[in-house]
């Protein structure tokens, strides 16, 4: 079991969505503190106040696009806070829904930044203190698009099964070290947090975000491997596995309608 209680939390993307409900939920829980890495400032200012109330907070700005910027709060973070006992890599982006000749290079290279090198340059800076102490957890939040190939979010997919991929490699590695620091991989469906807005699924519901930011930091306090959110997600490489490509993209692409689920994708409106 991995205790929430007395550690240290780190949550990118801490200070919107599914990390910021989660960091509420890691002091309600205990933590000795919670430290919230995201890029808007006003965000982080109006999370740390609310939540001062509840415990030990510090807020960072941080592009996790920018290794350097990455690893110079890295340093300023355990400086100021100590040792960092779980990370969530949650920060993540998605630009649109066009098909893959419509994108743009920038569109590409920003996607793959902040979804997939990212998380890996944040855990980069805090894994090896963790190794030293054999003590830690890192938690990547990736997504059922991880698992199932998508039109129009064919950048976003490519980023996700990057996440996953990589995240479990290196639990295979922590545990041929015969290493107590664990790595947990997370594959939810579509968040109702504003992300993905204008998004319709026909069979598998949107998820609700505080009952998926409970499932997620349970799965870290089990230390599990792998959690997808909805369970049944768990089954779609079986199906792959079973069925012709042909069949498996009838069924969960048109009778399903994951296929069609970004046809009216609109995003966060930005203001």
């Amino acid at each position: 079991m991995t205790k929430i209680k007395d550690n240290c939390i780190l949550i990118t993307g801490g200070a919107s969505g599914i990390g910021r409900i989660m960091g509420r939920m890691s002091l309600e829980k205990g933590a000795r503190c919670l430290v919230i890495w995201d890029i808007n400032e006003k965000s982080i200012a109006e999370t740390v106040k609310e939540y001062s109330s509840l415990g030990k907070v510090k807020g960072y700005r941080v592009d996790v696009s920018d290794s350097k910027q990455v690893k110079d709060i890295a340093q300023l973070t355990q400086k100021e806070c100590g040792n960092v006992d779980i990370v969530i890599n949650c920060a993540g982006i998605v630009t649109n829904n066009a098909t893959f000749d419509k994108q743009s290079t920038d569109d590409i290279e920003r996607t793959m930044n902040i979804n997939s090198v990212a998380p890996m340059v944040v855990a980069r800076e805090f894994l090896p203190g963790m190794i030293e102490r054999n003590h830690g957890h890192v938690c990547n939040i990736a997504s059922a698009a991880g698992m199932i190939a998508n039109p129009r979010m064919s950048v976003y997919v490519a980023s996700k099964w990057a996440v996953i991929g990589w995240s479990d490699s290196v639990r295979i590695e922590l545990k041929q070290m015969k290493c107590k620091v664990r790595f947990t991989t997370i594959a939810p469906y579509f968040i109702n947090t504003g992300m993905f807005d204008g998004v319709k699924s026909r069979i598998f519901p949107i998820l609700k975000p505080e009952p998926t930011s409970r499932k997620i930091l349970r799965s870290i306090e089990k230390n599990r491997n792998f959690k997808g959110i909805p369970f049944g997600y768990h089954f779609i490489r079986f199906c792959q596995a079973l069925l012709p490509t042909s069949i498996f993209d009838y069924i969960f692409g048109e009778v399903v309608g994951i296929f069609h689920a970004m046809d009216h994708f609109t995003g966060r409106v930005k203001k």
